[in-house]
C-alpha cells in the first residue's frame, strides 16, 4: 500500500480520489449502495462531476466526523493501542481508513448511530451496503481486520464488531472493478430526463344546460308504487314445471315491461325535442370517450409490457456477448456453462424506464462480474491440465465439468487419477511378467519329470546290472554328492516337482535324510534333487527286474 499524506475532506483528498476507485464507492460498484446506482457512478467517474452536498447531507457528515474523533479513543481503549487516519492506494484502488494501528494489522471504521446498523452488528451481520468498503479497505491496507463501530461518541451507544475478510469477496471485489473499468471504457453519458408526468387532452368547454319545461299529467308514482310490488312478489324460488313455466312467462313479461317503459320514455322527450338532442349528444360524447379511454388503458399496458421485455432481452443479449467472447479464449474443446443472471426478478416492482434500466444493468453488471470469474477459473484449470495431464488427455473425457472445480482441488484430482492409472499399468505388467514366470516354472517341471520318466521307457537290462540288489536293501546315494550350496527344498516342492507325493521315510530309506525342519515342513539340500531323481530311477529299476524275474 502507498500511503498519501491528505486529509480527509480536504481539496487534495478529493482530487486523489477523482483518479482511483474507492472503497466508498464499491457498494454503488457491486450494485449494493443504499444512496447511488451504478449507472449514477458511471456516470460520476465518466464526466468526473461530483454531485453537490446538500447542507442537510452537510450536517450529517459533520455530526460523523465528530462523533467518530469522540468514539476513537474509546476504540483505542479496547484494543491497547493508538489509532492513525490514513489513506492508502494499491493499484488503480483507493481506501480511506477512520483509522489504522502502527503496525497496520488492525483498521478503525465508524458510522453514525443508527438503529439499522445497530441490528446488523448485534445479529453479526453486515449488509452489502457495508461490507464491500471494508473488504476494500483489507484488501488495499493488507489489514487482518477492521474494528466496524456503529456510536454517538458515547459509551452508552457503542456498538462494534470485528470484521475480518470473507472467502470469495475479495475475488468478487477485484472482479467487480475490473468490469466496471470496462464498461467505464464504453459508458455513455445520457441527457438527464426530467419525470414523465401524464397529460390529458385540453379540457372541453364548460358543459351549460338550461332546461325548461314542466311533465302536465302523469300516474308516474302509482305505476311505480304497483311496478315494484309486483316485481318483488315474482317468484324466484323454481323446484316444479309449474315454477319454470311461470319463470319463462315472467321473463317475457319483464321484457314488454322494459320495451314499454322505454316508449313512454322516448315519447315523453320526443315531445321536447332539444332535450331529447341533447340527451343524445351527451350519450355520443360519453360513448367516444369511454371508447378511447379503454383504447388508451390496453396500449399503455401492452406498451409497458413491451419496455420491459426489451430491457430484459436486451439485458439477456448483452451478457451472451460476453459470454461469447469468454468461450472464444477457451480453445473451443471448454465452453462456459450457463451463468444465472434473473433480469425479470430484477426489474420487478420498477416503475419508470429508467429505474427499470438501472435495475437491469445492475444484474447484468452483476452477471458479467460472475462469467468473468468462471472464465478465470477455466483458463487456469486448462492450464494446470495441459501441465499436468499432456500426456494422459484420454483420462480426462469429463473435462467440462473438472474445469469448475476450484484449482486447489482440481491439481490434487488430476495427479491421483494419472497416478491410478500407472499404478493400475505397474499392476498389468507385473501380473503378466508373474504368469510368464509361472509358465516358465510349469515348462521346467515338466522338463524335470520327464527326465526321470525317461530311463523308465528304456529296456531294464540297459539302465540295471545283470544281478540288481535286492528291493529291501536301501539304495545308496552316489558316492560323492555334490557340495551343499546352502539352498534348501521342501519335501513337498519335491514331490510337485515328480508329479507325485513323496514321504520322508521312503527318502531315507534311499539314503537322504532332512537336514532342517520349518514348522512340520522337512528340508532338503537342494543340490541333492537330481541325485534323489537318479535314486528313484535306480529304485524303479530294481522294482522292475525282479518282478520280472518273479
Amino acid at each position: 500500500m502507498q500511503v498519501h499524506n491528505v486529509q480527509q475532506g480536504s481539496p487534495e483528498w478529493h482530487a486523489l480520489r477523482a483518479s482511483y476507485f474507492t472503497a466508498s464507492e464499491a457498494p454503488a460498484m457491486m450494485g449494493a449502495s443504499k444512496y447511488q446506482t451504478r449507472n449514477d457512478l458511471l456516470a460520476m467517474k465518466k464526466t468526473g462531476i461530483v454531485p453537490e452536498v446538500t447542507p442537510q447531507q452537510q450536517a450529517v457528515f459533520d455530526r460523523g466526523h465528530a462523533t467518530e474523533e469522540m468514539a476513537r479513543p474509546l476504540v483505542e481503549d479496547m484494543l491497547g493501542e493508538e489509532l492513525y487516519p490514513i489513506v492508502g492506494t494499491s493499484g488503480n484502488l483507493l481506501a480511506s481508513m477512520d483509522g489504522a494501528t502502527m503496525l497496520g494489522d488492525t483498521l478503525f471504521e465508524h458510522k453514525l448511530w443508527n438503529q439499522g446498523v445497530v441490528a446488523q452488528i448485534r445479529a453479526g451481520e453486515l449488509q452489502p451496503h457495508y461490507y464491500w468498503q471494508l473488504e476494500q479497505q483489507l484488501l488495499v491496507s493488507g489489514a487482518e481486520r477492521v474494528i466496524f463501530v456503529c456510536s454517538d461518541g458515547t459509551r452508552d451507544n457503542f456498538e462494534h464488531l470485528e470484521y475480518r475478510p470473507v472467502e470469495g469477496r475479495r475475488e468478487q471485489l477485484i472482479a467487480g472493478w475490473a468490469q466496471f473499468e470496462e464498461d467505464l471504457g464504453t459508458f455513455e453519458v445520457k441527457e438527464a430526463k426530467v419525470e414523465a408526468i401524464g397529460a390529458a387532452p385540453d379540457q372541453l368547454p364548460a358543459l351549460r344546460i338550461d332546461v325548461t319545461g314542466m311533465v302536465t299529467a302523469s300516474n308516474l308514482d302509482a305505476f311505480k308504487s304497483h311496478a315494484l310490488q309486483v316485481i318483488a312478489n315474482i317468484n324466484t324460488e323454481l323446484s316444479t314445471d309449474k315454477d319454470f313455466a311461470d319463470a319463462d312467462a315472467t321473463v317475457k313479461w319483464c321484457g314488454e315491461v322494459e320495451d314499454k317503459l322505454k316508449a313512454a320514455k322516448e315519447h315523453a322527450l320526443s315531445q321536447t325535442e332539444s332535450i331529447d338532442v341533447l340527451f343524445k349528444a351527451i350519450d355520443d360524447i360519453a360513448a367516444e370517450t369511454r371508447r378511447k379511454r379503454l383504447e388508451l388503458e390496453k396500449l399503455v399496458k401492452a406498451r409497458k409490457e413491451q419496455v420491459r421485455a426489451d430491457i430484459v432481452m436486451d439485458a439477456a443479449k448483452a451478457l451472451q456477448v460476453h459470454i461469447d467472447q469468454i468461450d472464444a479464449t477457451l480453445g473451443g474443446r471448454i465452453r462456459m456453462p450457463k451463468v444465472m443472471a434473473n433480469f425479470a426478478e430484477a426489474i420487478k416492482g420498477k416503475k419508470s424506464v429508467a429505474s427499470l434500466k438501472e435495475a437491469a444493468d445492475a444484474e447484468l453488471a452483476r452477471a458479467k462480474i460472475e462469467a468473468s470469474r468462471v472464465g478465470d477459473l477455466i483458463r487456469l484449470n486448462i492450464a494446470s491440465l495441459n501441465e499436468l495431464a499432456r500426456q494422459h488427455g484420454f483420462l480426462f473425457q469429463d473435462a467440462q465439468d473438472l474445469v469448475l472445480k476450484a484449482n486447489e482441488d482440481l491439481v490434487p484430482l488430476i495427479k491421483m487419477r494419472i497416478n491410478d492409472y500407472e499404478k493400475a499399468e505397474q499392476q498389468k505388467r507385473d501380473d503378466a511378467q508373474r504368469q510368464q514366470e509361472e509358465e516358465q516354472a510349469r515348462q521346467a517341471q515338466q522338463r524335470d519329470v520327464q527326465q526321470v520318466q525317461e530311463p523308465l521307457r528304456q529296456p531294464v537290462e540297459q539302465i540295471h546290472s545283470p544281478e540288481p540288489e535286492p528291493v529291501a536293501t536301501p539304495i545308496a546315494a552316489a558316492q560323492q554328492p555334490p557340495a551343499d550350496d546352502g539352498q534348501r527344498i521342501k519335501l513337498g516342492d519335491i514331490g510337485n516337482r515328480l508329479g507325485f507325493t513323496l514321504t520322508a521315510d521312503f527318502l531315507a530309506s534311499l539314503g537322504f535324510e532332512a537336514v532342517a525342519q520349518e514348522r512340520s515342513a522337512k528340508l532338503y539340500r537342494a543340490s541333492d534333487f537330481d541325485r534323489i531323481c537318479q535314486a528313484l530311477v535306480r529304485h524303479i529299476g530294481a522294482v522292475m527286474t525282479q518282478r520280472t524275474a518273479a
